[in-house]
């Protein structure tokens, strides 16, 4: 059997893991920040028509916040926007320190990174995340 066209192969990579050399030279790379504020909550309003609107700028800015923070694995959109579900889930409107405490294991997957926000406050977390989704 044979392909009428060669394949297009799209790999993504969050680069936890080492693509072997043969494969690297055989790949275009293009790199992709993670959106802006705006772009974010978008997103999660539309992924997730559940969430708040309030509740989605809440927590699109605290995953702004913790991925500022010296992460092993920052959060990425999929976090962001199961951590808006779960929180929804649970009933909450409006991100507080109880409500971060009570899902973090949903945004960051590595305890060293729970420590880590920890160290850093879950108050001025909530604050930060409060201001700019305002």
């Amino acid at each position: 059997m044979r392909a009428a066209a060669p394949p297009v192969v799209v790999l993504t990579s969050n680069r936890t893991r080492d693509v072997h050399d043969a494969l690297k030279r055989r790949c275009l790379y293009h790199w992709i920040d993670h959106p802006d504020f705006e772009r974010e909550v978008a997103i999660v309003q539309r992924k997730a028509p559940e969430v708040g609107g309030a509740l989605a700028r809440e927590v699109a800015g605290a995953a702004e916040v913790l991925r500022s923070l010296d992460l092993y694995k920052p959060p990425g959109v999929a976090e962001t926007i199961d951590w808006a579900t779960a929180l929804t889930r649970l009933g909450v409107t409006h991100l507080d320190e109880d409500a971060v405490e009570a899902t973090l294991g949903v945004v960051l997957k590595y305890r060293e990174d729970q420590a880590r926000l920890r160290d850093h406050g879950l108050a001025a977390t909530v604050a930060a995340a409060g201001a700019r989704g305002a």
